[in-house]
């Protein structure tokens, strides 16, 4: 994949660094092929993961982006709650990435669908951590199941369950299960699918299931792609770059599905049968970045939910939030690129 390398401004800097989730991204896929380094190798940028970096570098970065040379793809409940808080990041892309959504139940329990969430004790994590985005996926996964049977989260007992630290993805959420103190967990992804089956537990709910995306929206659903305003300022052109190899990247994978599963097992740490049962055949051609009009009012759905439940410090005006011109940039240099290489 040939570099395009425009003339950089003096303050360039010396390092770019990313961060991604633990889940199917063109961050991830651009990362594991080598194409971010190789992009700015020319101009003496280096490019490095933020989940490389000492902890006395990156922080929490991850959370606040306060990095102002960070290229974040992940979870919208940390990217909106820095934004709440005054962090001047910038929404340049949407990914919707089918990620396995259920709510389980104990084997043999009756509890088969939506309606019979009411009354029951669904388990809500709760993480001694600066936005306990585990307890807004919980809260935002019953409020889906339990919307579907016209009910609300108010139909149900909320229950306080500890995060085990150290204890893996879903620990606490199964044990209580497992123990008998809650009657449903919800539970998404590859680790939580391998992990359901260890505690034998059964799905009463398949929000995959549901052709309502609405249903769905959750930390991951959409994935925000945000860079820092600053950068964004003093360095289009580098933003510009790093987005036009994603969309390059998400190209590559719609046509790799092999490579996507060993890179998403490696990104996971799941199993093949786990990366299996989370990920619906089909989903190495999503990766793609857009803002259009229905991701943004599927994230402007998640915002105003988080709102509501006190995760945000103040409301983020989603269409404020975003700024169409960094992928618009991309796009034309993905163009450019492809037509100097037919050209060539």
């Amino acid at each position: 994949m040939p570099s395009l390398s425009p003339r950089l401004s003096p303050s360039a800097p010396d390092t770019l660094w990313f961060t991604r989730c633990p889940v199917p991204t063109a961050t991830g896929i651009a990362a594991d092929q080598g194409w971010l380094a190789r992009e700015f190798a020319a101009d003496g940028i280096a490019v490095r993961s933020l989940q490389d970096a000492p902890p006395e570098v990156a922080a929490d970065h991850h959370y606040t982006h306060a990095l102002t040379g960070l290229f974040r793809e992940g979870g919208n409940v940390p990217a909106l709650w820095a934004r709440s808080r005054g962090e001047r990041t910038r929404l340049v892309g949407l990914t919707w990435i089918e990620e396995r959504q259920v709510v389980l139940v104990r084997a043999g329990s009756g509890i088969t669908g939506p309606g019979d969430l009411r009354g029951l004790r669904l388990a809500v994590p709760h993480h001694d951590i600066g936005i306990d985005f585990w307890r807004a996926m919980a809260l935002a996964g019953f409020r889906g199941a339990l919307g579907l049977a016209g009910l609300t989260l108010d139909d149900a007992e909320l229950v306080d369950v500890p995060g085990l630290p150290g204890g893996g993805q879903w620990a606490g959420e199964l044990a209580a299960l497992r123990d008998g103190a809650v009657d449903a967990v919800y539970v998404k992804g590859a680790l939580a699918v391998e992990a359901a089956r260890r505690v034998g537990s059964e799905v009463a709910v398949e929000l995959d299931a549901v052709p309502d995306r609405r249903a769905r929206v959750n930390n991951g659903t959409p994935r925000p792609v945000t860079v820092h305003q600053q950068l964004l300022d003093e360095q289009p052109e580098l933003v510009a770059r790093f987005l036009a190899v994603l969309l390059e990247a998400a190209d590559w994978a719609a046509e790799h599905p092999a490579e996507v599963v060993r890179i998403l097992r490696a990104e996971t740490g799941a199993g093949a049968e786990g990366v299996a049962g989370a990920y619906a055949p089909g989903s190495h051609r999503t990766l793609h970045l857009d803002l259009s009009a229905e991701r943004l009012e599927l994230l402007a759905q998640q915002e105003r939910f988080l709102g509501e439940r006190g995760f945000l410090a103040s409301p983020v005006d989603i269409p404020g939030w975003a700024d169409p011109e960094p992928l618009r940039a991309a796009h034309e240099l993905l163009r450019e690129r492809r037509r100097a290489a037919v050209g060539g």
